[in-house]
C-alpha cells in the first residue's frame, strides 16, 4: 500500500517521461562581474579553469576559457566551459550537441555526455536520455543504468532482475537509484520483500541515508527507521512485536547492535526466537554473523550455521565463506559457494576455494576441474591453482621488438599524446582517462606495442596497466619491470630483505610513479607517509632529515625498506602480515591474527582480511613477489611458500593426538 508520502516522492524522483521544453535549457543564470586574473602561463590559467568548473562557477570558467583561445588542448577547454552549465540542464542542446559532434569519439566526449545523461535523468526526460544513452561508450556510471531501467520501467517493460543484479551496493546509489527501486515498487515489479532488502542492504554497508530514502516505498516511516538505526538497543529490547514493519525493524536494530556486541544480539534473537518466522530467524542470524564475521569473531561460524535459505548481500555470501575458512569448515565453503549467485561463484577466488573444498570431501576430479578454469591466470588466485596442479610458477623474460611501423601509430595516436601532456602537468586522472582510452580494442599486439612506447617515454604505471590487459601474449618484463635496480640491490641486501617482494609492493603501490601522492599524503615509490618517514629517519639516524626529501628515489627507497624490515621483524618475518602492516599499519594484522584460534594457511588469512583494500593488497603483493622471484631467479616459484602460515602469537601446535 502507497501513501500519499510516496506518491510526492515518487513525482520528484521520476519527475515526467516528456522532454524538457527548450526554454528550461536556456534559463543561464544572470553572470557576475569576475575581474580577469593573469597567470603566469597557459598551463596555469587552464589549472584554474579546471577548478572553476569543477567549482560549477560558469562564469569565472567562461572568462578562463575565452582567454585559452589559443591552447593546445581545445576540447578540454571546451569541455571546463560548458561543464558548469550543464548541471541542472542550463546550456541549451544545441551547444551540447554541438560539443558532442565536433569531439565524436573521444574520451572527453564520452565524459561530458555521461554528464549531460546525469542531468537528463535527474530531470526525467527520457527522450532525450533514451537517445543518447546508447552513445556511452564507457557505459560504467551504476546511476546511468539505474536511470536506464528506469526509463524502460515507465514504458511498461519488465526490468525487476535486471535491477536486482545492479543494485548491490548502495555507496554508488544516487537519486537514480533510490527512484528506481521507488519505480518499480509503486508499479509492483518489486514487492516489499524486494524493498526491505534494499533498506538491510544499506544499512548493512553503513549507508544509513540511502536506507532512510527508501521509507517512502514501505509502510514504515523515517523515524522508524531512524530509530532502528541509530537506538537499536531500544528497539531490540521492546522486541519484534506484530506484523511486517515490527519484524523487520527488529531484524535491522539486531544488525546495528551485531556491530557493537554480536552475543548480546544473538541472545536477543534467541529470546524473541518464538515471535519470528523460520525465515525471519534466519535472516536475522544473518545479520548477526556477518557483523561478527567483519570483527573475525570466532562465534561467527556458529551464526552462520543457524542461517538457513536467506537471501543475503554480495558481502553476506563471501563472508560466510571465509567464516567457513578460518574454522576449516570445508562443508559449509561449499554449500556456501554453491549458493552463491553466479557473478560470484565465477570469481577466480571462489572456484579456487570450491576446487579446495571439493578436495577436501575427496573429489579430486571435480577439484581437478575447478582449478583447470582458473590455471591459466596471471592473479593469485590462478598461481594458487597452478599449484594445486602439481606445477610452479615461472616467468619467463622477453625483449619483443617493435617494428618503426608498428610504433609509429603509438606516436602519433592524439590520445596518448594528450595523456603525455597532462602527466607532464601531474594531471594523472585526465591523463589515465585518456590514455585508457585508446586501449579499449587494441589487440594484444598493439597492447604490447603501446606498453613499450609508455616505457619509451617513462610512463612506467602505464606500461605496467597496459601489458597486463593482453590476453594470449605476456611479456612479464613489461609487466614487472625492475627500474632503479641498483639503489634496490644496495638496501635489500643491506637489510636482508627478498627484493622481488620489495619490488612487488612498490608495483603495488605506485606503479613506479616517483611523483604518486595518495589521498592520505602517502609519497613517492614507496608510498611513504611523513609521520613514518620521520620516525624511520630517527631510527637509522639520517640527520636533517626533512620532509620533502621523501621524493628523492634514494631516500624514500632508503625510508620505505628499512620500514619494511622493521615491520617484517616485528610480525615474525611473515610477507602476509607485514604486507597488510604497510597498508593498514602494524596494529591492525597483530589484532586479526590475535582472533585465530590456530594455524591457517597465508591463503586463509589474506582472503578473511576485513579491509577490503588491504585484503586486496595483499593478494597482489604477494602475487607479484611471486613473479618478480621468477623473473630474478630464473626458476620456478612457489606462491603457496611465501605465503607460509599465520597463527596468533606464541601459538605452539599441540602434538597430543
Amino acid at each position: 500500500m502507497f501513501t500519499t508520502k510516496w506518491l510526492a516522492v515518487f513525482t520528484v524522483a521520476v519527475a515526467s517521461s516528456a522532454a524538457l521544453s527548450p526554454a528550461v535549457y536556456a534559463q543561464k543564470p544572470q553572470k557576475r562581474q569576475i575581474n580577469a586574473v593573469s597567470y603566469a602561463s597557459q598551463d596555469d590559467a587552464f589549472l584554474a579553469l579546471r577548478d572553476a568548473a569543477r567549482a560549477n562557477n560558469a562564469d569565472k570558467a567562461e572568462i578562463l576559457a575565452s582567454s585559452l583561445g589559443n591552447y593546445d588542448i581545445p576540447s578540454y577547454v571546451d569541455y571546463y566551459r560548458l561543464k558548469p552549465l550543464i548541471k541542472d540542464l542550463v546550456a541549451p542542446q544545441a551547444d551540447i550537441r554541438d560539443y558532442l559532434k565536433r569531439y565524436d569519439g573521444t574520451a572527453i566526449a564520452d565524459r561530458l555526455r555521461n554528464d549531460w545523461l546525469l542531468e537528463l535523468g535527474k530531470a526525467g526526460d527520457w527522450t532525450t536520455f533514451d537517445e543518447q544513452y546508447p552513445l556511452f561508450a564507457l557505459d560504467d556510471d551504476t546511476q546511468l543504468k539505474c536511470y536506464a531501467l528506469a526509463s524502460s520501467a515507465l514504458k511498461g517493460k519488465n526490468v525487476a532482475a535486471d535491477a536486482r543484479s545492479l543494485l548491490t551496493t548502495p555507496k554508488d546509489y544516487g537519486p537514480g537509484c533510490t527512484g528506481l527501486i521507488g519505480t518499480l515498487a509503486q508499479n509492483g515489479q518489486f514487492t516489499p520483500d524486494d524493498v526491505w532488502f534494499q533498506i538491510r542492504l544499506a544499512v548493512e554497508s553503513g549507508n544509513a541515508t540511502v536506507a532512510r530514502r527508501m521509507t517512502p516505498f514501505i509502510d514504515a516511516d523515517d523515524a522508524q527507521l531512524a530509530q532502528a538505526i541509530d537506538k537499536s538497543s531500544l528497539v531490540v529490547a521492546r522486541g519484534p512485536g506484530a506484523g511486517r514493519v515490527g519484524h523487520e525493524l527488529f531484524i535491522i536494530a539486531l544488525g546495528r547492535l551485531a556491530k557493537s556486541d554480536a552475543g548480546r544480539a544473538a541472545a536477543a534473537l534467541g529470546n524473541a526466537a518464538d515471535q519470528l518466522t523460520s525465515a525471519e530467524r534466519s535472516l536475522a542470524w544473518s545479520q548477526i554473523a556477518l557483523q561478527a564475521a567483519f570483527k573475525l569473531d570466532p562465534q561467527a561460524i556458529a551464526y552462520w550455521r543457524e542461517v538457513k535459505g536467506a537471501s543475503l548481500s554480495m558481502d553476506g555470501y563471501q563472508w560466510r565463506v571465509r567464516s567457513a575458512l578460518r574454522a576449516g569448515d570445508w562443508k559449509l565453503v561449499k554449500s556456501g559457494i554453491e549458493a552463491m549467485p553466479s557473478e560470484l561463484r565465477d570469481d577466480p577466488a571462489w572456484i579456487y576455494w570450491l576446487g579446495r573444498a571439493y578436495r577436501a570431501e575427496g573429489r579430486a576430479e571435480s577439484a581437478q576441474n575447478q582449478f583447470q578454469l582458473i590455471a591459466d591466470q596471471t592473479n593469485f588466485y590462478g598461481q594458487l591453482a597452478l599449484e594445486e596442479m602439481g606445477q610452479k610458477i615461472i616467468a619467463v623474460p622477453s625483449s619483443p621488438t617493435f617494428s618503426a611501423e608498428e610504433m609509429a601509430p603509438m606516436a602519433n595516436n592524439v590520445g596518448f599524446r594528450r595523456a603525455l601532456r597532462f602527466f607532464d602537468m601531474d594531471l594523472r586522472f585526465e591523463g589515465v582517462r585518456e590514455w585508457n582510452w585508446e586501449l579499449r580494442k587494441m589487440s594484444d599486439r598493439q597492447l604490447l606495442t603501446a606498453a613499450e612506447f609508455a616505457r619509451q617515454n617513462n610512463v612506467l604505471d602505464r606500461m605496467v596497466n597496459t601489458s597486463d590487459r593482453t590476453k594470449v601474449e605476456v611479456d612479464f618484463s613489461q609487466r614487472f619491470p625492475s627500474p632503479y635496480r641498483d639503489i634496490m640491490a644496495s638496501n635489500t641486501q643491506t637489510l636482508g630483505l627478498d627484493m622481488a617482494w620489495v619490488y612487488g609492493l612498490i608495483r603495488q603501490e605506485s606503479r613506479f610513479v616517483m611523483r604518486a601522492r595518495s589521498h592520505v599524503g602517502a609519497s613517492g615509490l614507496m608510498q611513504v607517509m611523513p609521520a613514518t618517514a620521520r620516525y624511520v629517519a630517527k631510527k637509522i639516524g639520517l640527520d636533517g632529515f626533512t620532509a620533502d626529501q621523501i621524493s628523492d628515489v634514494n631516500t624514500n627507497i632508503l625510508l620505505g625498506t628499512n620500514y619494511l624490515s622493521m615491520v617484517l621483524s616485528d610480525l615474525d618475518g611473515s610477507q602476509v602480515l607485514a604486507s597488510a602492516a604497510y597498508n593498514a599499519g602494524p596494529g591492525r594484522p597483530r589484532a586479526w591474527r590475535s582472533t585465530l584460534a590456530g594455524t591457517v594457511e597465508g591463503a586463509i588469512f589474506a582472503e578473511s582480511i576485513p579491509f577490503s583494500e588491504t585484503r586486496g593488497y595483499v593478494k597482489n603483493v604477494l602475487s607479484n613477489a611471486t613473479y618478480y622471484a621468477a623473473l630474478f631467479d630464473g626458476k620456478p616459484q612457489s606462491l603457496k611458500a611465501r605465503l607460509g602460515t599465520v597463527a596468533p602469537k606464541g601459538f605452539v601446535e599441540s602434538t597430543l593426538p
